[in-house]
């Protein structure tokens, strides 16, 4: 009887602290005001764009969510990136276009080192790039880099065999030299991409799309530079970026800035994706095909 009553005993206070615990755990994930919060309508959210953009996915999603959010009055995207896949570049530059359609919340930019290529196609999309004066940006282009290792086969005593169902399925192949009619293919679809870079940033900037294409040879340009030609608004830091983005979106005094970081351990575990993300862990791969990417 003592043995239940103190099992009894042991199970009310477990359910208490069991309680607490997830009372405490959810106030956490507000706090970071992805949920909307409590505070009041004075939030920026500050989402960063950093390294090559391989992958949209998780940038889209984030973005999408603090559109959506009302508490969140503007949002500030920090770009730190040379760039990097086309589509990925292009999915995160129409998300922010849909986010300002229909003129709700304002989107700033803030370019930090560098903002080049596929980093400069997403800062176009935005209402206001802030740049420091040093920042590399630009280099609006498009790239394709392969590889012919014939010459390195024959030295090995190697042969590379391909079979194909078309005369251009092996288009760039590294096992032998590219045609003349084969460069010229992929030239043409190089330069379609490059077209829709001209276009982007000519609607996003609204610029003539005749004064795009003439800085559009893949240049780069330090912040100052670029503020001279129209790519960049303003010169300034993180720091004034935010100030910038509060005033855009009507926000008096000082504005709570709202980082999207990786969601906690904690958090992950109460929304029961932790293990799963465990499951679906990859390394980063390198990704092949047409890139807007600066390189030194």
């Amino acid at each position: 009887m003592a043995h239940r009553k103190s099992l009894l005993v042991g199970g009310f206070y477990f359910l208490i602290f069991s309680g607490l615990f997830f009372i405490f755990a959810y106030w956490l994930t507000l706090k970071d005001g992805s949920n909307g919060g409590w505070g009041s309508g004075n939030k920026i959210a500050l989402i960063r764009v950093e390294g090559v953009i391989l992958d949209s996915r998780k940038i889209v999603k984030t973005l999408r969510h603090y559109g959506k959010n009302p508490d969140i009055k503007g949002i500030l995207i920090r770009i730190d990136s040379p760039g990097g896949g086309v589509a990925a570049s292009q999915e995160i530059y129409d998300e922010l276009i849909e986010i300002q359609r229909d003129g709700q919340k304002k989107v700033v930019s803030s370019m930090g080192t560098v903002a080049a290529s596929g980093g400069y196609y997403i800062a176009s999309a935005t209402d206001l790039i802030v740049a420091n004066p040093g920042t590399l940006t630009g280099s609006i282009g498009v790239i394709m880099e392969l590889t012919n290792i014939e010459g390195l086969l024959d030295k090995i005593g190697v042969e590379g065999i391909t079979i194909k169902s078309g005369k251009n399925k092996d288009v760039g192949s590294p096992f032998r030299k590219m045609k003349k009619e084969e460069r010229a293919l992929l030239q043409n679809v190089l330069d379609d991409v490059h077209s829709q870079f001209i276009e982007a940033v000519a609607e996003g900037r609204s610029l003539h799309i005749d004064e795009v294409r003439r800085l559009a040879d893949g240049r780069i340009f330090t912040g100052r530079q670029a503020q001279e030609v129209g790519l960049v608004d303003e010169l300034g830091s993180l720091q004034w970026a935010i100030e910038r983005s509060a005033e855009l979106a009507g926000i008096e005094g000082k504005p709570q800035i709202i980082e999207a970081d990786e969601k906690t351990l904690l958090s992950e575990l109460l929304e029961n994706r932790f293990f799963g993300k465990l499951k679906n862990m990859q390394f980063p791969v390198s990704s092949v095909g047409l890139h807007y990417l600066f390189s030194m």
